[in-house]
Protein backbone atom coordinates (compact mmCIF):
# COMPACT_ATOMS: atom_id res chain seq x y z
CA UNK A 1 0.00 0.00 0.00
CA UNK A 2 1.59 3.25 -1.13
CA UNK A 3 1.11 6.60 0.39
CA UNK A 4 -1.47 8.17 -1.47
CA UNK A 5 -3.88 4.55 -1.00
CA UNK A 6 -3.47 5.40 2.62
CA UNK A 7 -4.45 8.92 2.36
CA UNK A 8 -7.66 7.72 0.81
CA UNK A 9 -8.42 5.13 3.56
CA UNK A 10 -7.81 7.45 5.88
CA UNK A 11 -9.84 10.01 4.23
CA UNK A 12 -13.07 7.62 3.60
CA UNK A 13 -12.27 6.16 7.49
CA UNK A 14 -12.53 10.10 8.96
CA UNK A 15 -15.95 10.75 6.55
CA UNK A 16 -17.32 7.61 7.75
CA UNK A 17 -16.98 6.67 11.00
CA UNK A 18 -18.93 9.01 12.45
CA UNK A 19 -21.97 8.69 10.17
CA UNK A 20 -24.99 5.94 10.19
CA UNK A 21 -23.07 4.49 6.75
CA UNK A 22 -20.89 2.00 7.82
CA UNK A 23 -17.22 2.66 7.67
CA UNK A 24 -16.59 -1.03 6.60
CA UNK A 25 -19.01 -1.38 3.60
CA UNK A 26 -16.63 1.99 2.47
CA UNK A 27 -13.75 0.33 2.84
CA UNK A 28 -14.67 -2.87 0.79
CA UNK A 29 -15.06 -0.54 -1.90
CA UNK A 30 -13.01 1.50 -1.94
CA UNK A 31 -9.76 -1.06 -1.45
CA UNK A 32 -11.45 -3.40 -3.67
CA UNK A 33 -10.94 -0.36 -6.67
CA UNK A 34 -7.36 0.52 -5.58
CA UNK A 35 -6.61 -3.13 -5.89
CA UNK A 36 -5.15 -3.13 -1.84
CA UNK A 37 -4.33 -6.71 -1.00
CA UNK A 38 -5.73 -7.45 2.35
CA UNK A 39 -2.14 -8.37 4.20
CA UNK A 40 -1.44 -7.82 7.90
CA UNK A 41 -0.82 -4.28 7.72
CA UNK A 42 -3.61 -2.96 5.93
CA UNK A 43 -5.76 -4.77 8.36
CA UNK A 44 -4.03 -3.26 11.04
CA UNK A 45 -3.97 0.20 8.84
CA UNK A 46 -7.63 0.52 8.78
CA UNK A 47 -8.39 0.11 12.51
CA UNK A 48 -5.27 2.33 13.52
CA UNK A 49 -6.09 5.11 11.99
CA UNK A 50 -9.37 5.13 14.19
CA UNK A 51 -7.19 6.69 16.65
CA UNK A 52 -7.41 9.65 14.82
CA UNK A 53 -11.11 10.10 14.44
CA UNK A 54 -10.60 9.06 18.67
CA UNK A 55 -8.72 12.55 18.48
CA UNK A 56 -11.01 14.95 16.96
CA UNK A 57 -14.01 13.68 18.73
CA UNK A 58 -11.91 15.07 22.21
CA UNK A 59 -10.57 17.95 20.44
CA UNK A 60 -14.28 18.59 19.63
CA UNK A 61 -15.70 18.44 22.50
CA UNK A 62 -13.06 18.54 25.03
CA UNK A 63 -14.49 20.27 28.21
CA UNK A 64 -17.61 17.11 28.03
CA UNK A 65 -14.41 14.99 29.07
CA UNK A 66 -13.56 17.36 31.99
CA UNK A 67 -16.95 17.80 33.89
CA UNK A 68 -17.08 15.28 35.64
CA UNK A 69 -15.89 11.70 36.65
CA UNK A 70 -19.93 10.39 36.52
CA UNK A 71 -19.16 11.23 33.02
CA UNK A 72 -16.83 8.66 32.67
CA UNK A 73 -18.46 6.09 34.75
CA UNK A 74 -21.42 6.22 32.23
CA UNK A 75 -19.31 5.68 29.67
CA UNK A 76 -17.73 2.89 31.61
CA UNK A 77 -21.07 0.96 31.92
CA UNK A 78 -22.29 1.87 28.20
CA UNK A 79 -18.69 0.49 26.87
CA UNK A 80 -18.67 -2.95 29.10
CA UNK A 81 -21.59 -5.04 26.73
CA UNK A 82 -19.13 -4.73 23.67
CA UNK A 83 -16.18 -5.75 26.04
CA UNK A 84 -18.01 -8.87 27.51
CA UNK A 85 -19.78 -9.88 24.30
CA UNK A 86 -16.76 -9.52 22.33
CA UNK A 87 -14.17 -11.61 24.13
CA UNK A 88 -16.64 -14.17 24.49
CA UNK A 89 -17.54 -14.36 20.97
CA UNK A 90 -14.62 -13.04 19.43
CA UNK A 91 -14.16 -16.07 16.84
CA UNK A 92 -17.33 -15.52 15.83
CA UNK A 93 -17.10 -12.07 14.78
CA UNK A 94 -13.52 -12.72 13.10
CA UNK A 95 -15.51 -14.73 11.21
CA UNK A 96 -18.70 -12.33 9.99
CA UNK A 97 -16.01 -9.73 9.20
CA UNK A 98 -14.53 -11.75 6.27
CA UNK A 99 -17.99 -12.20 4.96
CA UNK A 100 -18.95 -9.57 2.07
CA UNK A 101 -22.23 -10.78 2.16
CA UNK A 102 -23.14 -10.06 5.27
CA UNK A 103 -21.83 -6.66 5.26
CA UNK A 104 -24.28 -5.67 2.21
CA UNK A 105 -27.12 -7.07 4.17
CA UNK A 106 -26.12 -5.28 6.97
CA UNK A 107 -26.29 -2.13 5.13
CA UNK A 108 -29.32 -2.66 3.58
CA UNK A 109 -31.59 -3.83 6.74
CA UNK A 110 -29.78 -0.51 8.70
CA UNK A 111 -30.68 1.63 6.17
CA UNK A 112 -34.45 0.59 5.85
CA UNK A 113 -34.54 1.37 9.57
CA UNK A 114 -33.38 4.43 8.94
CA UNK A 115 -35.84 5.16 6.79
CA UNK A 116 -38.21 5.31 9.41
CA UNK A 117 -36.28 6.53 12.42
CA UNK A 118 -37.08 9.90 12.25
CA UNK A 119 -40.90 9.13 12.34
CA UNK A 120 -40.94 6.83 15.12
CA UNK A 121 -38.55 8.75 17.06
CA UNK A 122 -40.16 12.38 16.34
CA UNK A 123 -41.16 13.25 19.83
CA UNK A 124 -38.75 11.89 21.97
CA UNK A 125 -36.94 15.27 22.21
CA UNK A 126 -34.16 16.04 24.94
CA UNK A 127 -31.00 17.17 24.67
CA UNK A 128 -29.73 16.34 28.07
CA UNK A 129 -27.09 14.22 28.14
CA UNK A 130 -26.95 13.32 31.54
CA UNK A 131 -28.03 9.60 31.45
CA UNK A 132 -28.52 7.43 34.18
CA UNK A 133 -26.57 4.43 34.64
CA UNK A 134 -29.65 1.71 33.04
CA UNK A 135 -30.10 4.44 29.86
CA UNK A 136 -26.16 4.14 29.45
CA UNK A 137 -26.07 0.43 29.69
CA UNK A 138 -29.26 0.18 26.89
CA UNK A 139 -27.30 2.40 24.69
CA UNK A 140 -24.29 0.15 25.20
CA UNK A 141 -26.64 -3.21 24.06
CA UNK A 142 -27.37 -1.31 21.28
CA UNK A 143 -23.12 -0.83 20.24
CA UNK A 144 -22.97 -4.89 20.67
CA UNK A 145 -25.35 -4.99 17.59
CA UNK A 146 -22.57 -3.35 15.84
CA UNK A 147 -20.10 -6.25 16.02
CA UNK A 148 -22.21 -7.43 12.99
CA UNK A 149 -20.11 -6.05 9.97
CA UNK A 150 -22.61 -3.18 7.95
CA UNK A 151 -24.66 -2.52 10.97
CA UNK A 152 -22.44 0.75 11.51
CA UNK A 153 -21.45 1.39 15.13
CA UNK A 154 -22.70 5.10 14.60
CA UNK A 155 -25.83 3.93 13.47
CA UNK A 156 -26.74 1.46 16.13
CA UNK A 157 -25.84 4.01 19.14
CA UNK A 158 -27.51 6.60 17.74
CA UNK A 159 -30.71 4.87 17.67
CA UNK A 160 -29.91 3.19 21.24
CA UNK A 161 -29.83 6.67 22.62
CA UNK A 162 -33.35 7.89 20.92
CA UNK A 163 -34.97 5.16 21.85
CA UNK A 164 -33.64 6.85 25.59
CA UNK A 165 -35.47 9.57 24.67
CA UNK A 166 -32.37 11.92 23.68
CA UNK A 167 -32.89 14.37 20.87
CA UNK A 168 -30.65 13.41 17.46
CA UNK A 169 -28.38 15.99 18.63
CA UNK A 170 -27.91 14.12 21.83
CA UNK A 171 -27.88 11.04 20.60
CA UNK A 172 -25.36 11.60 18.24
CA UNK A 173 -22.88 13.41 20.45
CA UNK A 174 -23.43 10.56 22.94
CA UNK A 175 -22.21 8.22 20.11
CA UNK A 176 -19.02 9.98 19.50
CA UNK A 177 -17.92 10.12 23.12
CA UNK A 178 -18.90 6.19 23.21
CA UNK A 179 -16.85 5.77 20.62
CA UNK A 180 -13.89 6.98 22.05
CA UNK A 181 -13.02 4.04 24.57
CA UNK A 182 -14.41 1.25 22.03
CA UNK A 183 -12.19 2.40 19.16
CA UNK A 184 -9.23 3.15 21.37
CA UNK A 185 -9.60 -0.16 22.92
CA UNK A 186 -9.74 -2.05 19.20
CA UNK A 187 -6.52 0.45 17.94
CA UNK A 188 -4.37 -0.65 20.70
CA UNK A 189 -5.47 -4.19 20.95
CA UNK A 190 -5.14 -4.49 16.73
CA UNK A 191 -1.55 -3.05 16.98
CA UNK A 192 -0.43 -5.20 20.13
CA UNK A 193 -0.94 -8.08 17.47
CA UNK A 194 0.62 -6.88 14.88
CA UNK A 195 3.62 -5.61 16.70
CA UNK A 196 3.90 -9.20 18.63
CA UNK A 197 3.58 -11.15 15.15
CA UNK A 198 4.90 -8.89 12.54
CA UNK A 199 6.16 -5.82 13.55
CA UNK A 200 6.80 -2.22 12.36
CA UNK A 201 9.36 -0.49 10.03
CA UNK A 202 10.82 2.30 8.85
CA UNK A 203 8.31 1.85 5.90
CA UNK A 204 4.98 1.51 8.12
CA UNK A 205 5.53 3.80 10.60
CA UNK A 206 5.15 7.46 8.61
CA UNK A 207 1.98 5.40 6.67
CA UNK A 208 0.38 5.46 9.98
CA UNK A 209 1.14 8.59 11.24
CA UNK A 210 -0.04 10.04 7.62
CA UNK A 211 -3.03 8.17 7.85
CA UNK A 212 -4.12 9.29 11.76
CA UNK A 213 -3.17 12.91 11.02
CA UNK A 214 -5.53 12.95 7.97
CA UNK A 215 -8.03 11.00 9.72
CA UNK A 216 -8.54 13.57 13.03
CA UNK A 217 -8.91 16.68 10.08
CA UNK A 218 -11.28 15.07 8.18
CA UNK A 219 -13.41 13.58 10.97
CA UNK A 220 -13.28 16.92 12.69
CA UNK A 221 -15.18 18.56 9.13
CA UNK A 222 -17.34 15.41 9.47
CA UNK A 223 -18.63 14.90 12.78
CA UNK A 224 -19.26 19.02 12.74
CA UNK A 225 -21.40 18.72 9.37
CA UNK A 226 -23.32 15.53 10.28
CA UNK A 227 -24.34 17.49 13.44
CA UNK A 228 -25.57 20.41 11.76
CA UNK A 229 -27.34 18.30 8.54
CA UNK A 230 -28.81 15.62 11.12
CA UNK A 231 -30.50 17.92 13.08
CA UNK A 232 -32.15 19.57 10.53
CA UNK A 233 -32.88 16.88 8.00
CA UNK A 234 -32.89 13.38 9.93
CA UNK A 235 -31.81 10.28 9.12
CA UNK A 236 -33.74 9.33 5.86
CA UNK A 237 -31.15 10.50 3.46
CA UNK A 238 -28.52 8.02 4.84
CA UNK A 239 -30.94 5.42 5.07
CA UNK A 240 -31.57 5.62 0.94
CA UNK A 241 -27.74 5.99 0.75
CA UNK A 242 -27.33 2.60 2.72
CA UNK A 243 -29.60 0.72 0.35
CA UNK A 244 -27.84 2.15 -2.90
CA UNK A 245 -24.27 1.29 -0.89
CA UNK A 246 -25.61 -2.29 0.21
CA UNK A 247 -27.51 -3.43 -3.33
CA UNK A 248 -24.26 -1.75 -5.24
CA UNK A 249 -21.95 -4.66 -2.87
CA UNK A 250 -24.42 -7.03 -3.88
CA UNK A 251 -24.37 -6.93 -7.21
CA UNK A 252 -20.66 -6.72 -7.59
CA UNK A 253 -19.72 -9.56 -5.24
CA UNK A 254 -22.81 -11.87 -7.72
CA UNK A 255 -21.42 -10.64 -10.78
CA UNK A 256 -18.07 -12.06 -9.35
CA UNK A 257 -16.25 -8.96 -8.33
CA UNK A 258 -13.45 -9.91 -5.63
CA UNK A 259 -14.65 -7.86 -2.90
CA UNK A 260 -11.97 -7.93 -0.12
CA UNK A 261 -12.78 -7.08 3.75
CA UNK A 262 -9.98 -5.03 4.82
Amino acid sequence: MGIIQAIILAIVEGITEYLPVSSTGHMIIVSSVMGIAADDFVKMFTVAIQFGAILSVIVLYWKRFFQSVDFYYKLFVAFLPAVIIGLLFNDLIDELLENVVVVAVSLLTGGIILLFVDKWFQHKETDDINLTYPKALKIGFFQVISMIPGVSRSAATIIGGLTQNLSRKAAAEFSFFLAVPTMFGATVLKMYKYQKNVGFTSDTVPLLIIGNLVAFVVAMIAIKAFISFLTKHGFKIFGWYRIALGSFILILYFLGYNLQIV
